[in-house]
Formats: structure tokens, C-alpha cells, sequence
């Protein structure tokens, strides 16, 4: 049999324990720097060290910030602060200045709760100012502290002259001017940006001063100061008004009521979330012109937005619609959804979170779920009470936002007129949704009854249809189009959805689509990964428009649920993780909070069924904290990808698949 083993040929790459590289220190930012920043130019890595000083500030130290663009293309913020400690650290034995800037995941904004040095944070993975450093040909470091003044260069992330300390006020021949003006305490970082990591080495001027007038807007008594050496052009940015003054001076037409301001903080006797968190915001209702919408987290700007901007809407829509309901206001026939209050709202919002879950290194969309319900239960109860103090304005709004639902319902008419009159009779296990607005309608098909009876009672009704599936959809690969039908579950499926089966080159009459959704929604195990399979497969082969379109996703419910105990200010939680990668960094974080070794509890979910109404509502459901895939062509074109599925799918092909599994069986996690 040795004999028949396959051997590699003398010009293969040897594969042994020689050919594993481990990457240390900043390497794995150099080598792939786009995993940890913007590489497009290098605002953000600047905006890591503002947002360290913006934090020191937030914590209630400092009232300055001062960002300078000198000449030989370096960039320097120094603010007042209390200066990065300079002592050696306790375990590493190195200068705890130097850690912060060398080390990935070495920061003050994990140690949260009671004691720590900062509560409420931008900065949370640790990698910030390290992946500045990674990336600047040159970096200077001066910290002024407890008398004393600190000094550190690095090149490349590597220190280059190592610490030098000085009493303050002593001359030291490295910096200009004269020294006695030295600051209490502070720290002031200077980079030079590596132009080989980035497309282009300018920063964009627009951005930045936007980024650094946000920065004053959030934290009213603040200086922020921006100076070019070239132009000896100085800005200055200082707002006393906060959130009004600033959404005042950018909104592009007159609110149509006076602007709605307020914010709420928990308290210490707070029942569901720590002292301190909590929103401010300032809402300007408009009929025209472009909204204005902007949204921080402990001060980091989320261009994408995330749950906090969710937790707004809701608070918002169920405010006026309270209202609403209260005065009488609804003309019959009209419904009312969040989108129609939020459509004409601009909009500046400042969250804090304790302990933020972002999207992405870069921070520009909030994850975390409770976040949803941590804004809008102080924006509801503002606004209800401001609305009912105002009647008249309150009718206004709310005359605003039944105009905005009467014109999505008219439009919706017109494409329910187009549908003609022989319309299948829907199955009759589908538990359809309200409304008829592609928008905002959505469907999913669910795998088994129970999970279907768990998804009746979690949808909301309004836009969400439900269609339970009974075991395993057929195979339609090799199936031909006019027999598709003789299956129960296909023939359903495509008269709850309203299109017919079609072919790739086909020209299918997409005016009767009854979803702008079609979700597939399986258990996170090997069976629901099947029938995920087969229902891609049907809508690949049987419905390729849908996909083109943009029409079908895959839900992506949970696997774990961790019951985390109270830890300092957070009260205890429920977490929920999509694998075993989720579940060991949730871990991992409840360890860095200082929870004890298994004090948690692990719940596995063998399937939907065994979910209540609420978790699935909350886990897989609810718009604001599910995770939703939209289905696309990947790499591989069309034709590449029917070759790909035909070997997996088509029945003559056993030989094929097994070739497959042998090439690429042990890349394959399989949970069983």
C-alpha cells in the first residue's frame, strides 16, 4: 500500500513545523492593515489618538484638545489630560507609556465598572494608538505627569529612543520653546503616517474639521482647536448649546415644530442598566430639504449607525403614535409605521454604553442590543410628556407623519392593482402580515411547525408573514420547471412569495411579489444547513431573479445563549453567540469583567423550536438585533456557480462530491 501513497514532486513547497510563522508585536498590522484601520488615507489612525484625548476628557480631565498639521506632513494632538502613566507595569515590567503604543490589546478602557480609569469609552479592542504607531514611519509620545515630563519616539512601532524623564520645567534640548510653559498634565502624540500603507498620504481636510467640530458639539465646554502650520490658519471650535446649536447651524430647511432636545441618564437604583448610561439627543422634524443624521457612542461617530439610532426610531414612533391614538388622529384605513415618523426627522444623537459591541475595527455601527432599549426608554416618555404639554405642535407631527403614511400606502395601491384577479389562493399555513409595502414586509420560511408556532407569536404582525415548512424540502436541482408544482411545499412557497418559477434568461413578471423579504430560517445545526441548501438551491435554480434582485436572505439564529451574572455596574444578561468563535469571546470578555471561572451559564439550542416567542423575537426576529445574509453571487459568475452547485447537488455526480470532500473535507467545520 506505501507504494500507492501520493508523493510530492521535488519542486512542491515543503509544507512542515518550519512553515508555521507566528506573527508578534505590531506584525500583523503591517501585513495586513486594512483588517485593523481605513487604508484609504490615514484620518482614522489620527482619530485614534483624538479619540484618547477625547476620552480623557469625556471622564471629566481636560477642557483642551489642540491638532496641529506641521509642515513635514507629521500630525500632533495634545490635550490636558492626565497624561499616559509612565511607571512600570506590575506584570509585563516595562514602561506602561510604551505598552499602550507596542502592544495590540493593551489599553485603561477594559478595566470597566467600579474603580476603573475610564467608564464610558470609545475604545474597547485595545488596538488603537498600537495600530497608529504600526503605521507611522515616526511617532513621538510626551507625557506630562505628577511633576514630571516623559518623552518616547518609536519608528515603524518599534522604540526608537527609549523613555527619557525630566522634571517639568526643565529645559530638554528635543523640543522647542521654552520649557517652564509646560503643562501640569497632558499628553501630546506626534506621527508622521507611513504613505506605503495608504492610497493617498493627505488627509481629507472636510472630514477631519468635521470630525473635530463633532467633537466639541459632544462635550459642551471643550476647546478643540485645529491649526495648519503651512496656511497659519487657526479653527476653533467651542459650543456652550451643545446638540441644538450645531444640528441649528447644519440643517438645510426650517423644522416644522420647535426642536425636540432632552437627554436621560440611569441612576445607581437603575434596574437594567448601569449608572451613566443613557442618551442625549436633538430631534428637528422638516418637510423638506436633506435630513441631517448623526449618532455618536461615548463619543467614536457610527457613519453607519447601529442599535442606538434603532432605540431612537422607536422611541420617536411609539411617542407620537401614543399621541396619536390618545387625540384620535388616525383617518380609518391608515397605518402607521415607525419609517413614517422617522422619514422627515434630523436628527444628532450622543450615546453611553458601558461596554459598546461595534461593528468592525473602525467603529461605525453600534451592535450592541441593548442599546435598542436603553435609548428609547428614556426618548419615549420625554417626548409623550413634551407632546401632550404642546398639543399643538404635537398635532403637527403628527399631521406630518399621516401624510408620510398615506403617500407609502397609495403607492403601495398601485402595484395591488397591477396583480389582476386570478390570484392563487394563499396556503392556508402561511400566517400572513398586514401590510402590503414591499418596503417593509418580509417573509419567513420556517423549518418545522414548532418553530413556526414560536415565530406566529414573536413576529410583529405588521410586516412579518410566516410560512412553516414540514421536513425536507425536495431536491429541485434536476427537478423540471412544470412538474415543480406536484411538491406541496414548492408550490406553496412560490404562491405565498406571488412569483412563478422562472429560468435565468427568462423575463418573470415580478409585480405580484407579496415580500420584499424572503428569509430562510433553519436551525444552526447540520439538518437546518441541509435544508438552508435545498431552499437556496430551488430559489438559484427555480427563481435566479429574487437573488438579482436582492430579494432572498438567510436568517442567522443563534446557537449558545450565555446567562452572564451582574459584574460592577452591569447588571446580570442574557448574551446570545452565533458558534463556538462567539461563545469563547463572550467568555473571554466575561473574564477580562472579572467574572469567576463558570459562574456564567451555557445554554445550547438544539433547534428553533425550543426558543420561547421572545427570544426568537429577539435573537433572529426584531429588525434592530437579528442578523440577516443577504444571498448574492459571490466570487464566481453565474455559470461557475451552476457548475458548483451541480456537483453538489445533481445526482450523477457522487464521484465529484467525493472528489471535494477529499480536497477540501478537513477545511470543513461540521457541527453534529
Amino acid at each position: 500500500m506505501a507504494d500507492k501513497l501520493p508523493t510530492a514532486s521535488s519542486a512542491s513547497p515543503v509544507y512542515s513545523e518550519g512553515s508555521i510563522r507566528v506573527l508578534k508585536g505590531l506584525e500583523p498590522v503591517k501585513q495586513r492593515p486594512g483588517m485593523y484601520t481605513r487604508t484609504d488615507n490615514p484620518l482614522h489612525i489620527i482619530q485614534e489618538v483624538l479619540d484618547n484625548s477625547a476620552d480623557e476628557a469625556l471622564a471629566g480631565y481636560g477642557r483642551k484638545i489642540k491638532v496641529t498639521l506641521h509642515t513635514d506632513h507629521s500630525v500632533s494632538v495634545e490635550d490636558d489630560g492626565r497624561g499616559i502613566p509612565f511607571g512600570l507595569h506590575p506584570e509585563e515590567k516595562a514602561p506602561v507609556v510604551e505598552l499602550v503604543f507596542t502592544r495590540l490589546h493593551a489599553g485603561g478602557k477594559f478595566d470597566k465598572g467600579k474603580g476603573g480609569a475610564y467608564s464610558f469609552s470609545g475604545g474597547l479592542h485595545g488596538v488603537g494608538v498600537s495600530v497608529t504607531n504600526a503605521l507611522s514611519r515616526r511617532l513621538e509620545v510626551t507625557s506630562y505627569r505628577e511633576g514630571q515630563v516623559a518623552r518616547l519616539v518609536f519608528s515603524g512601532g518599534d522604540v526608537i529612543e527609549p523613555l527619557q524623564l525630566r522634571k517639568a520645567g526643565e529645559a530638554d534640548a528635543n523640543e522647542a520653546g521654552d520649557s517652564p510653559r509646560d503643562r501640569k498634565s497632558g499628553t501630546t502624540v506626534r506621527a508622521w503616517p507611513d504613505a506605503k500603507y495608504f492610497e493617498s498620504a493627505a488627509l481629507p481636510m472636510a472630514e477631519l474639521t468635521h470630525l473635530l467640530r463633532s467633537k466639541a458639539v459632544l462635550m459642551p465646554g471643550v476647546t478643540v482647536t485645529l491649526t495648519v502650520e503651512k496656511t497659519k490658519e487657526t479653527q476653533t471650535w467651542a459650543y456652550k448649546g451643545g446638540l441644538r446649536d450645531y444640528l441649528m447651524q447644519t440643517l438645510t430647511a426650517d423644522p416644522v415644530i420647535p426642536m425636540f432636545e432632552g437627554e436621560g441618564f440611569a441612576d445607581a437604583s437603575h434596574d437594567s442598566f448601569a449608572e451613566g448610561e443613557g442618551a442625549s439627543w436633538c430631534v428637528a422634524f422638516t418637510e423638506d430639504g436633506q435630513p441631517v443624521r448623526e449618532s455618536y457612542v461615548n463619543l467614536i461617530p457610527t457613519s453607519a449607525g447601529g442599535t442606538h439610532e434603532s432605540g431612537l426610531r422607536d422611541g420617536l414612533f411609539n411617542a407620537v403614535k401614543s399621541f396619536i391614538e390618545l387625540h384620535s388622529l388616525l383617518p380609518k384605513g391608515v397605518k402607521l409605521l415607525p419609517e413614517d415618523v422617522f422619514a422627515r426627522a434630523s436628527y444628532v444623537l450622543s450615546a453611553k454604553v458601558l461596554d459598546p459591541q461595534f461593528q468592525g475595527q473602525i467603529k461605525e455601527r453600534l451592535n450592541s442590543r441593548d442599546a435598542v432599549r436603553l435609548v428609547s426608554s428614556f426618548v419615549r416618555p420625554t417626548l409623550e410628556l413634551w407632546l401632550n404639554q404642546h398639543v399643538d405642535y404635537g398635532k403637527k407631527l403628527a399631521e406630518l407623519a399621516i401624510k408620510a403614511a398615506q403617500t407609502r400606502q397609495k403607492a403601495g395601491q398601485k402595484v395591488e392593482k397591477r396583480k389582476g384577479s386570478g390570484v392563487a389562493v394563499l396556503p392556508g399555513k402561511l400566517t400572513d402580515c398586514e401590510s402590503r409595502d414591499l418596503a417593509n414586509n418580509e417573509v419567513f420560511l420556517v423549518e418545522g411547525d414548532s418553530a413556526g408556532g414560536s415565530a406566529k407569536m414573536g413576529r410583529d404582525k405588521e410586516s412579518q408573514a410566516i410560512l412553516p415548512l414540514r421536513g425536507k424540502v425536495l431536491n429541485t436541482w434536476e427537478v423540471d420547471r412544470d412538474r415543480l408544482f406536484a411538491n406541496t411545499e414548492i408550490h406553496d412557497i412560490a404562491v405565498a412569495i406571488g412569483v412563478d418559477p422562472h429560468g435565468p434568461n427568462d423575463t418573470p413578471d415580478l409585480s405580484g411579489l407579496r415580500y420584499g423579504k424572503v428569509c430562510i430560517l433553519s436551525d444552526a445545526d447540520v439538518d437546518g444547513s441541509h435544508i438552508q441548501v435545498l431552499l437556496l438551491t430551488l430559489f438559484f435554480r427555480h427563481f435566479p431573479k429574487l437573488i438579482e434582485a436582492g430579494n432572498v436572505y438567510v436568517a442567522r439564529p443563534p446557537l449558545f445563549r450565555v446567562d452572564a451574572p451582574a459584574r460592577g455596574k452591569k447588571p446580570a444578561s442574557k448574551v446570545y453567540a452565533l458558534d463556538e468563535g462567539e461563545l469563547t469571546a463572550i467568555l473571554d470578555k466575561l473574564r477580562k469583567d472579572g467574572v469567576r471561572e463558570n459562574a456564567w451559564g451555557i445554554s445550547r439550542f438544539k433547534g428553533l423550536g425550543e426558543m420561547s416567542a421572545e427570544q426568537l423575537w429577539e435573537t433572529t426576529l426584531n429588525p434592530d438585533t437579528r442578523r440577516l445574509l443577504p444571498v448574492q453571487l459571490g466570487n464566481l459568475d453565474f455559470l461557475q456557480t451552476e457548475s458548483l452547485i451541480t456537483k453538489l447537488m445533481g445526482k450523477g455526480e457522487a464521484a465529484a462530491r467525493r472528489e471535494l470532500m477529499e480536497l477540501h473535507g478537513d477545511a470543513v467545520e461540521i457541527d453534529i
